[in-house]
């Protein structure tokens, strides 16, 4: 069994965090017609049609509860950073769509003749710590013997059925916030190549969207994402296309981790990044956007922040909701 002053963590999982993913074409294409038929009395609220980031049900005309899942492979090699990040992805879902974490159940996959109990103890510390500042109780969950570790919550929420931010509801004239800036997935296939450590990129993907949902309800907002493995492009696009509208993005406004830029130039680029790009190409007029500002765009991202059709205090402002043309996604 290896010393854990010895690991590096992110040795041991074949992806990278929101990089993982399935492709996102050849998963719509799995679960087509799969989901199952909603309620008849539309108590379902928000489902896997249009791709929203968590289900949500409605249970009376005050409630609603949501319920998200997430799981990730090692992103860092620091066992206790790799639980904050994960929890903090996992929540993210329930604040994407507008609604309060309440509850989470821990799920673990766990080579246990490979790697040290207490690492995984240090794994699950890093999640109650991140779900305790959301106020969001963790009451148990399921553990399996898994060649490769894997962590990630099951997430209860609740929400006020009339205050949903959802993937359809864009209009017109709303201009684009967005609340973290990218770059995660480079930064984090550099460091599993290299081992260098990104602090700055760590306590952006482990900083929760709690305030930035709750300034977006604040002021009026219906239609938003959280930015997470399918990019910011692959995000946009899946709102775009839901909301019959078309999104343009200023590519000198989006804002970037430090450190991103480099990367991409030094060759470190998940798959998954690549991925998003090819399935949002036919979508999409990039003008003269080069290759490399394309690929950043398209980074698969780990607990991302939120992305907003409406303004927000402290978010930037990188495009706008227009009508819908022959594009979907147009990049200036």
């Amino acid at each position: 069994m290896t010393s854990p002053a010895d690991l590096r963590l992110t040795q041991y999982a074949h992806g990278g965090g929101g990089a993982g993913k399935l492709p996102p074409g050849e998963l719509e294409g799995l679960i087509s017609g799969l989901t199952g038929p909603a309620p008849g009395d539309g108590a379902l609220l928000l489902g896997a049609d249009d791709g929203d980031d968590a289900a949500v049900l409605r249970l009376d005309a005050e409630r609603a509860v949501v319920s998200t899942v997430d799981v990730l492979p090692p992103i860092v090699d620091d066992p206790y950073d790799w639980g904050r990040i994960a929890a903090a992805n996992a929540l993210s879902d329930v604040y994407a769509v507008g609604a309060r974490p309440v509850m989470a159940l821990n799920l673990l996959g766990w080579p246990r003749d490979v790697l040290p109990a207490e690492v995984a103890q240090e794994v699950l510390r890093g999640g109650r710590d991140t779900a305790a500042r959301a106020g969001c109780a963790i009451a148990g969950g399921h553990s399996v013997d898994d060649p490769e570790p894997k962590y990630g919550l099951a997430v209860t929420g609740t929400a006020d059925p009339d205050r949903l931010l959802r993937l359809d509801d864009g209009k017109p004239g709303l201009p684009l916030s967005l609340t973290k800036p990218l770059g995660t997935g480079v930064l984090n296939a550099r460091h599993r190549a290299t081992g260098e450590v990104f602090a700055h990129a760590v306590e952006s993907m482990a900083t929760l969207n709690a305030d930035a949902a709750r300034l977006a309800l604040a002021a009026g907002a219906r239609c938003a994402t959280d930015v997470t493995g399918f990019g910011l492009l692959g995000h946009l696009f899946k709102l775009a296309r839901a909301s019959g509208v078309t999104a343009v993005i200023d590519a000198k406004a989006v804002p970037y981790l430090d450190g991103a830029r480099e990367s991409v130039r030094d060759g470190f680029v998940p798959g998954g990044t690549r991925r998003n790009l090819a399935w949002v190409s036919p979508h999409t007029d990039f003008g003269r956007i080069a290759e490399e500002r394309r690929l950043l765009l398209a980074d698969a991202q780990t607990s991302g922040g939120l992305l907003v059709a409406g303004e927000i205090p402290g978010a930037v402002v990188i495009g706008e909701l227009v009508d819908r043309g022959p594009h979907t996604l147009v990049v200036r």
